[in-house]
């Protein structure tokens, strides 16, 4: 028999109309729009459905989203299955945001309270860094000792570009956030920090043999150093919206261990916005737990191409449309 992990996934997988069919279908799914649309007192799933883009693009929006259309993908599939979460799973993960869904399949959080929470930690992460002084960068064909040593050479501010640079006839080094956001396995490392600093690194990038360095279309530079004002926030609506005990191990992304206390939980939760998505370690782990099945729940299909990169002699699927649902009942 496979041993399954159910895994959820992060910024990036969305896309307007996601979820739309989804709705139109299956009732469970539609209850799970409708609770978020009213948790949030906005017509999100409409967004999601309808777009536009920009909007549904906007953090603050696709937080919640993908966590609404994971949710109503696990709803459906064990309506339509008759089985709970425990009896298929052994262990739940998800990239970044998807940690909080994977939580809510769990039984850590409600929908609603991971509604909320994703809401305003998708406020607070815009709100961190002022527009245009952060950027993301994805460096392909690049493992993690190399990215780290990119980021070194990167950080340090060319004389040239200090402000205050000249202190009583010295110059005085100066350095700039810059750091790994996300272990995607595969060679795919993404990096993170000041705007100046990760320009820099995609410049040292393309002299170092890496395959392919490029700035990311992002509002913010996530999971690092410059989000603690975000991480600040999170440790306070954590406070206020403790999770529970998941009925399965989370495999965290910043320990890539499993973990089932709550106040580990959250501390991991409020680190995981200032610290690397360790994400190929995540799934190391969970290979090593006896998983040789990884069921993707949401929209698009990222995560299992990420797995297939870093285990290939696993099996994946993934559940985001009514065609997909039946194909993954059957894989079930």
């Amino acid at each position: 028999m496979p041993v399954h992990a159910f895994v959820f996934p992060g910024q990036g997988s969305q896309s307007v109309g996601m979820g739309r069919d989804l709705a139109a279908a299956f009732a469970p799914a539609r209850e799970v729009f409708q609770e978020v649309d009213e948790v949030l007192r906005q017509k999100l799933s409409k967004l999601m459905f309808e777009g536009p883009a920009e909007d549904l693009t906007l953090t603050e929006n696709t937080q919640p989203a993908l966590m609404a259309m994971s949710l109503a993908v696990l709803r459906v599939l064990q309506t339509e299955g008759g089985f709970t979460l425990r009896q298929k799973a052994v262990v739940v993960a998800g990239h970044s945001l998807g940690e909080y869904s994977a939580l809510a399949a769990a039984g850590g959080f409600t929908v609603a309270g991971a509604a909320r929470l994703l809401k305003l930690r998708g406020q607070a992460m815009q709100l961190a860094v002022p527009a245009g002084e952060g950027a993301m960068a994805a460096l392909i064909g690049c493992e993690m000792a190399l990215a780290r040593e990119i980021c070194a050479e990167a950080a340090p501010v060319p004389a040239s570009e200090a402000q205050d640079g000249e202190t009583q006839g010295r110059t005085v080094a100066t350095t700039e956030v810059i750091e790994p956001a996300n272990d995607n396995g595969g060679g795919q490392v993404v990096i993170s920090g000041a705007r100046g600093a990760v320009e820099r690194a995609v410049e040292i990038a393309r002299t170092k043999g890496v395959r392919r360095a490029m700035l990311l279309p992002v509002s913010a530079p996530f999971h690092c150093a410059l989000m603690t004002p975000a991480a600040d926030a999170m440790a306070e609506a954590l406070e206020a919206t403790p999770p529970a005990p998941p009925v399965v191990p989370l495999i965290a992304n910043v320990s890539a261990a499993k973990v089932t206390d709550p106040a580990q939980i959250r501390d991991f939760l409020i680190r995981q916005v200032t610290t690397t998505v360790r994400w190929r370690e995540c799934v190391d782990t969970m290979i090593a737990l006896g998983v040789d099945s990884f069921v993707e729940l949401g929209a698009g299909k990222v995560l299992s191409g990420l797995i297939r990169r870093i285990a290939p002699d696993t099996a994946t699927a993934a559940a985001g449309t009514p065609a997909e649902i039946e194909a993954v009942l059957k894989h079930l």
